[in-house]
């Protein structure tokens, strides 16, 4: 990779160190319909990674520009995993406990999506306000009862909350900071939004799990930042916060969740804040070295992977996927594997059905039409959600059928 003239976007150092190069590929979410003219008017960006020398933010080079990712038919729908709304719902009794949240309060969330966490707080009789940009997403949320706005969540955005009379006791932010490609801005929107004893709560992917387990496939366009709490504590200092708590989560392959709330508030550091920021330190976060060796251990999966489907093929074996999420399309990019290879890819979603990934163009289909082929073996690319689905699949045993997943390593099942 040729080393690209370009600033980090929080501080603005000159990038040097490369973390990632996973070459040029499409947008993870662009799903494509079955058609000539599709095929040939995809669009690849390069997608490299970079670290901060001074900050440590682990970045991509490209700005795509947020509104051609985020639009009206963004496919992601966070209500499709059954998992994730049973831990948007244990998210919900759990603040509401911890800070008293009742009928005078406002819980905002923002990146809130199809109302998948909202719903829970509208359920229990909290007032509640979604900000997302996606307007399909936001649709299906005040169809259930969740009040959006659609919009892109920054300083800007929050002065018009809060001058219609908006102030949260709290926020929610879920996998949504690493999608900002001005991530300075939308920090500083938070302390405006926040009610003055108000939490602000972030959950992201962590770092420092990417690095231990080779999660290369957490890495795509939507993803600008990559972060650890080390860079999240600068952030939110930077934008008048102060970290007071974090919880570690096994979502998304191992998360933090980050309580925040004003410089000035009265809630108390708690352990799990410690504990986090020695983890970091002993992995040397803030040493290039932490950084250096993660391009040739992508190689090594990369191999892996590739000979398994060498040895199907010899078998004369039938491969299918299953998850057509955006780290899948990611992994199969970065791989190579082509439509017959693996011969469709399942999903749960509807609207992703009948279209086709990425990239690969491999065909998506439904969960019934996956079983009524019978495959011999179903690469699961959302290998986080490994139990859940192949409990969901189990019938392919029936026949012999096996699982895979890939990362960090091969594993048959």
């Amino acid at each position: 990779m040729s080393q690209p003239n370009i600033n980090c976007r929080f501080c603005q150092t000159p990038l040097t160190r490369i973390f990632a190069d996973l070459g040029q590929t499409p947008l993870a979410n662009s799903y494509l319909p079955p058609t000539e003219a599709a095929r040939a008017g995809e669009r690849s960006f390069p997608l490299h990674v970079m670290v901060c020398g001074a900050c440590r933010l682990v970045q991509t080079t490209e700005t795509v520009p947020a509104d051609a990712i985020f639009d009206h038919d963004y496919a992601y729908l966070s209500s499709y995993s059954k998992s994730w709304v049973e831990h948007a719902g244990r998210y919900a009794n759990a603040m509401t406990d911890r800070f008293g949240l009742g009928p005078d309060s406002l819980v905002a969330e923002i990146a809130s999506n199809d109302g998948y966490l909202l719903q829970h707080f509208v359920g229990a009789g909290i007032p509640v306000l979604g900000v997302e940009p996606a307007g399909h997403a936001a649709s299906l949320a005040e169809a259930k009862g969740v009040p959006t706005r659609v919009a892109f969540f920054g300083a800007e955005t929050a002065r018009t909350l809060v001058a219609e009379g908006h102030r949260a006791n709290l926020i929610a932010a879920n996998n949504v900071l690493a999608h900002v490609p001005d991530i300075r801005d939308f920090a500083a929107g938070f302390p405006i939004l926040l009610a003055e004893n108000g939490v602000a709560t972030f959950e992201f992917p962590h770092l420092l799990n990417l690095i231990r387990h080779v999660q290369f496939d957490t890495i795509y366009h939507e993803h600008y930042s990559y972060l650890s709490l080390l860079f999240v504590e600068r952030l939110l200092s930077d934008a008048g916060m102060r970290v007071f708590d974090v919880e570690e989560l096994p979502t998304h392959g191992g998360s933090l969740r980050v309580f925040a709330c004003h410089a000035g508030a009265a809630h108390a550091d708690a352990p799990g804040l410690a504990k986090v920021r020695a983890d970091e330190a002993e992995a040397g976060l803030d040493t290039d070295a932490a950084y250096a060796a993660f391009g040739p251990r992508i190689d090594a999966i990369r191999a892996g992977f590739l000979d398994f489907i060498a040895q199907a093929r010899a078998e004369g074996a039938r491969v299918a996927g299953y998850g057509a999420a955006a780290k899948g399309n990611t992994f199969l990019n970065t791989c190579g594997p082509d439509a017959e290879t693996l011969f469709a890819v399942a999903d749960a979603n509807p609207e992703k059905q009948d279209r086709l990934l990425p990239g690969t163009h491999i065909p998506v289909i439904s969960p019934a039409a996956l079983l009524e082929a019978r495959p011999d073996y179903v690469v699961i690319l959302p290998w986080n959600l490994r139990a859940e689905i192949s409990d969901q699949l189990g019938q392919i045993r029936d026949w012999g059928g096996k699982f895979v997943t890939a990362i960090p390593k091969l594993d048959v099942f």
